[in-house]
C-alpha cells in the first residue's frame, strides 16, 4: 500500500520531479565518470607498465637522503660503464643482459619548418637506443637505424608532424644540434602514454645524448631458474656500491608513482563533484518540501484514515529513493559517456587511451549509487519529518506545514554562531604567522562560513530581499510588488534556492581573487626584482652550449646571466641534512637581480665561497650572517659555504638559495658541472630593446623549444598560465552552477503550480498575462542575485583570506577583479531571466476560470 501510494504520487508530479532527477543524474555522471576514466587510465598504464618492466633494471644509484651523494650532481643523466653489461650478463640465472640509452632532455625539430616535433607540454620526448626485440614499438615501414644519420620515429609523432620516410629530423641535445633521416617509422604494440619517441642505433644514442661509451641502464632478462628479487640480490652484490636495482614490480610501482597526476586529476574532479552533489542537496531539499506542501489535504486524509506518521515520513522517503535508484542509474550510464568524452580529449592532447577499453567494474555502479540514493534520501529526510509532524485537523483545514517559530529561531541563532565563527576562524588565519597553520584556519573558516550561511539564509532572505525588492514596485508597479512579496513569502524556501547559487559563485569569486592576486604579485616581483631586460628559457631541461654561444653572438646586448642548478646536501649548524636545489649564477646576477635584505649583502652572498637563503630557511636552521653551511654534490665533491646574505621571504622569483657559479665550479670539475638552465641580458645603451629582442630572437630561431622574452612578454606568458588554470576551474564549476540555475527554474516551476488559484484569482481582476509573467520573472532575478551577493561575499572573504595566508609564500599583493565580480552580478540578473522563462510562460497560459476553479 505505501509502496503503490508513493508510485502514484510521484508519477503524478513527473514533471516536478524531472529537474530534481536532472540534477541527480548530472552529480552521480561527475562521480562515475571520473571513476571509470580513471580506472581506464589507470588499467591501461598498469598493462603498459606490466608489459615493459624486464626481470630487472640495473642503473646508477641515485641520491638518497643517507647516502654519499653518489651520481647526484646536477640534470645531467647519470650513467653505468658499459662493463657492467657484461658483469650482469654472465650472473646465474640470466638470460640476457641488454644494454640501453634513454633520455628526456633532447628536443626534436623538422628543419624544414623549424617547429617542434612531439608534446610541447605534458608528456615527454623521450630518445634513446633501438634494439630489434623492443616492446614497446615495432617496425611497420622503413628498416631499423644504423650509423650515425639515421633514426626511428613513432608513427604516431610522425603522422602529427606529416613526417615520413626519409624526412629530415633534427635533434637538439646538450651535446649539440645533430641531423637525421628517419629510416623507419615504429607503431605502438602497446598502449601509446602521449609521448614522442625516436631512437637510433647504440653508438650513435651513446655519442649523441650521453657524449660518452655509457648506459643509462642495463635491462635484464631472467631465465627463470631464480626470482627477480634473487637477481637483483646477485647483481647488486657482484656490482657493488653506486649501483641500484629495480624487479619488474618495483618497476611497475615506480611507473604508477610517475602517472600521479592522473590521481590527482580523479580527486580534483571528485572534489567538483561533490560541490555538485551539495548543490544538487538543496534542489532536492526544496522539491519535496513544496511537493509535501502541495500535497497537505492528502497527507491529512491518510492520517485521518489511521495512517501513522511514520507511514506518511516513509511514503515521501520512498519516492525519495525512486527518484535517487532512477538518477543514479541514468547517471550511471552518462558517466560512461563522459568517460568517453574525456579519453577524447586525452587523445587529443596526445595520450591514445582505448574507449573501447573502459574499466567500469563494481566500484563504479556501487559509488554511483551510494551517492545518488543516499544523497537524495537525506535531502527528502528533512521535508519528510517536516510532512509527518501535520496533525490531521491541521492538514484537512489545509493549514500546511507548521511554521514552527522556536525552530527558526533555534535555526537563525545557530547559523548567526557558525558564521561568526568562521568569520572569526578567517581573521585568524588572516593573522597567522606560518602560512600551515593559517591554511588550516582556512580550512575552517572555509567550513564553517559556508554552513553558517547556508542555515541562517532564510533569516537573510526576509530582510536582504524585501532591500533587493524595494525598488521594484516603483519600477515595474504592480507586477514588482507582487514579485518583491513573493519571494519574502517563503523565506526557507527562498534561502534554500540562494544557497545553492551562492555555493558555486562564491567558488567562482574565490578562485578570481586568488589567482588575480598572483598575477599582480607576479608582476610586481618581476618589476621590483628583475633588472634584465630579457629572459630565455627551455622546454627542455637545459640550455646548450650553442644555445648560449648563439646569445653571446647577438648585436645589441651589453650583458648576459647564466643560471644553472646543482643538487647538494646541505649540513647546518644545527645538524640538520637535507637535499637542496642550489642556483649557482653568474656574478652579474646581482646587477640584473634586486635582492632585498634581511641582513648581509648582495655582494657577500655571491663573494666566492659564499651563499644566499632565504628568510624561513635561515630561522629554520638557526642561520645568521657568517653561519658555516657543508655542502656535498657528490662524487666526493664537498665544500664548506658562508652565508653572505638572508634575502626577504614573499618573493617567488629570488626563493630559494643561489650562489656564484665560480664557488661551485672550484670543487666540481667544468666536464660534469650541469648545463644552464635559463639565461638573462640587458640591452647596451642607446639600443632600441625591441630591435635587440628581435635579434635575438633571430639569433634563436633555430631553437624553437626556446621562449625568449622580454618582461612585458613574461608577464603576458604568467598571466596566460594562470588564466588556463582559472578556466578549467570555471569549467568544472559550471556544473555546480547549471545545477543551481535547474534549482531556480524548479522553484518556480513548482511555485506556480502551488499558486494555481490565486494566479486565476490575480488574473480574475485584471492582472495581464504579460504582467504576470513580468511578476514571475522579477521574482526570479531577486532569487538569484540574493544567492549572487551571498555568493560573492562569501568568495571575497575566502579570496583575500587566501591571499593573507599565501603573503609569505609569493602572493603579496591583494588584488580583487571588480570587473569579473560585476561581470557575474550581472551574469546571476541573466541567469534569473533565463530561469523563470519556462515557468512564466507556464503560469501565462494558465485558463483563469480552471486556475480559480482549482481545489
Amino acid at each position: 500500500m505505501l509502496l503503490k501510494t508513493s508510485l502514484r504520487s510521484f508519477f503524478a508530479h513527473k514533471g516536478r520531479m524531472a529537474l530534481s532527477l536532472i540534477a541527480v543524474v548530472l552529480s552521480v555522471a561527475f562521480v562515475s565518470g571520473t571513476l571509470v576514466f580513471s580506472n581506464t587510465a589507470t588499467a591501461t598504464f598498469d598493462k603498459l607498465f606490466a608489459t615493459t618492466a624486464s626481470s630487472l633494471s640495473v642503473r646508477p644509484a641515485a641520491p638518497d637522503e643517507d647516502g654519499d651523494g653518489e651520481g647526484m650532481i646536477g640534470e645531467k643523466a647519470r650513467t653505468v660503464p658499459v662493463d657492467v653489461q657484461a658483469k650482469v650478463a654472465a650472473l646465474p640465472g640470466v638470460k640476457s643482459a641488454r644494454g640501453e640509452v634513454n633520455s628526456q632532455s633532447a628536443v626534436l625539430v623538422d628543419p624544414a619548418t623549424n617547429k617542434l616535433v612531439g608534446p610541447t607540454s605534458g608528456a615527454p620526448t623521450i630518445t634513446g637506443s633501438w634494439h630489434d626485440d623492443q616492446v614497446m614499438l615495432k617496425i611497420t615501414s622503413g628498416k631499423a637505424p644504423v650509423g650515425p644519420e639515421q633514426i626511428v620515429l613513432d608513427a604516431d609523432t610522425a603522422s602529427k608532424a606529416k613526417l615520413g620516410l626519409g624526412s629530415k629530423l633534427r635533434l637538439i641535445a646538450a651535446t649539440g644540434n645533430h641531423d637525421f633521416t628517419i629510416s623507419a617509422i615504429a607503431t605502438f604494440q602497446t598502449t601509446n602514454p602521449g609521448a614522442a619517441l625516436a631512437f637510433m642505433d647504440v653508438p650513435t644514442a651513446q655519442k649523441v645524448l650521453l657524449g660518452a661509451t655509457a648506459f643509462t641502464s642495463v635491462e635484464v632478462t631472467g631465465d627463470g631458474s631464480k626470482t627477480d628479487a634473487q637477481l637483483k640480490s646477485a647483481a647488486l652484490g657482484a656490482l657493488g656500491s653506486g649501483y641500484e636495482a629495480f624487479t619488474a614490480e618495483e618497476q611497475k610501482a615506480q611507473g604508477k608513482k610517475d602517472m600521479g597526476f592522473l590521481d590527482f586529476m580523479k580527486y580534483a574532479m571528485l572534489g567538483f563533484a561533490g560541490i555538485s552533489l551539495l548543490v544538487g542537496g538543496f534542489l532536492i531539499i526544496n522539491t519535496f518540501s513544496m511537493l509535501v506542501a502541495q500535497r497537505t489535504r492528502e497527507i491529512g486524509l491518510m492520517r485521518a484514515i489511521g495512517g501513522s506518521r511514520s507511514q506518511v515520513n516513509r511514503s515521501v522517503l520512498v519516492e525519495a529513493l525512486i527518484l535517487g535508484v532512477l538518477g543514479s542509474t541514468l547517471g550511471l550510464l552518462a558517466g560512461i559517456g563522459l568517460a568517453m568524452g574525456l579519453i577524447q580529449l586525452m587523445k587529443a592532447a596526445g595520450m591514445n587511451l582505448s574507449s573501447a577499453e573502459l574499466e567500469i567494474g563494481a566500484s563504479v555502479p556501487i559509488a554511483s549509487y551510494l551517492v545518488g540514493v543516499v544523497i537524495t534520501v537525506l535531502a527528502a529526510w528533512i521535508p519528510a519529518r517536516r510532512a509527518s509532524k501535520i496533525s490531521p485537523m491541521a492538514a484537512l483545514r489545509d493549514h500546511g506545514t507548521p511554521t514552527e517559530p522556536k525552530a527558526n529561531r533555534i535555526r537563525a541563532a545557530i547559523g548567526i554562531v557558525l558564521t561568526a565563527g568562521g568569520a572569526a576562524l578567517l581573521a585568524a588565519a588572516a593573522g597567522a604567522s606560518a602560512a600551515g597553520t593559517g591554511g588550516m584556519l582556512l580550512g575552517g573558516g572555509v567550513v564553517l562560513t559556508l554552513v553558517g550561511l547556508v542555515v541562517v539564509g532564510p533569516l537573510l532572505a526576509t530582510f536582504v530581499v524585501r532591500v533587493l525588492g524595494a525598488v521594484l514596485p516603483a519600477l515595474f508597479g504592480p507586477s514588482g510588488k507582487l514579485a518583491q512579496r513573493n519571494a519574502t513569502r517563503n523565506p526557507r524556501r527562498t534561502g534554500a534556492t540562494a544557497a545553492a547559487l551562492m555555493i558555486g559563485l562564491a567558488l567562482v569569486t574565490g578562485a578570481s581573487v586568488v589567482t588575480s592576486s598572483m598575477v599582480t604579485s607576479a608582476n610586481d616581483q618581476l618589476d621590483s626584482s628583475v633588472g634584465a631586460d630579457y629572459i630565455v628559457a627551455g622546454q627542455a631541461a637545459e640550455l646548450t652550449p650553442a644555445m648560449v654561444q648563439a646569445i653571446e653572438r647577438t648585436p645589441g646586448l651589453k650583458e648576459l646571466t647564466l643560471q644553472k642548478n646543482v643538487e647538494a646536501k646541505l649540513t647546518t649548524p644545527d645538524g640538520k641534512r637535507t637535499s637542496e636545489h642550489l642556483a649557482a649564477a653568474s656574478s652579474s646576477f646581482i646587477r640584473n637581480f634586486k635582492f632585498e635584505a634581511k641582513a648581509g649583502t648582495p655582494e657577500a652572498g655571491f663573494a666566492p665561497g659564499g651563499v644566499v637563503v632565504g628568510e624561513d630557511f635561515a630561522k629554520e636552521r638557526g642561520l645568521s650572517i657568517g653561519s658555516k653551511i657543508a655542502a656535498d654534490y657528490g662524487q666526493g665533491h664537498t665544500q664548506e659555504l658562508t652565508v653572505g646574505l638572508i634575502a626577504k621571504g614573499g618573493n617567488d622569483i629570488l626563493s630559494g638559495i643561489f650562489l656564484n657559479t665560480e664557488t661551485v665550479a672550484k670543487v666540481i670539475p667544468a666536464a660534469e658541472l650541469p648545463a644552464d638552465r635559463m639565461a638573462f641580458a640587458k640591452a647596451a645603451d642607446g639600443v632600441d630593446p625591441a630591435k635587440s629582442l628581435a635579434a635575438l630572437q633571430d639569433s634563436l630561431k633555430e631553437y624553437p623549444q626556446l621562449t625568449i622574452t622580454d618582461k612585458a612578454g613574461y608577464k603576458d606568458l604568467v598571466q596566460s598560465q594562470v588564466n588556463t588554470l582559472l578556466y578549467m576551474v570555471y569549467g568544472l564549476l559550471g556544473l555546480a552552477i547549471v545545477v543551481a540555475v535547474l534549482g531556480v527554474v524548479n522553484t518556480l516551476a513548482l511555485s506556480v503550480v502551488e499558486r494555481t488559484r490565486e494566479i486565476g484569482l490575480l488574473r480574475a481582476i485584471g492582472l495581464s498575462r504579460r504582467q504576470l509573467r513580468r511578476m514571475i520573472r522579477l521574482e526570479s532575478v531577486v532569487i538569484a542575485v540574493f544567492g549572487a551577493l551571498l555568493g560573492t561575499g562569501l568568495g571575497l572573504g575566502w579570496g583575500v583570506t587566501s591571499q593573507q595566508v599565501l603573503a609569505s609564500q609569493g602572493l603579496n599583493l591583494l588584488n580583487v577583479p571588480v570587473g569579473t565580480i560585476i561581470g557575474i552580478l550581472i551574469a546571476s540578473a541573466v541567469i534569473g531571466l533565463l530561469a523563470a522563462l519556462f515557468p512564466a510562460f507556464r503560469a501565462g497560459r494558465m485558463n483563469v476560470l480552471a486556475a480559480i476553479a482549482t481545489d
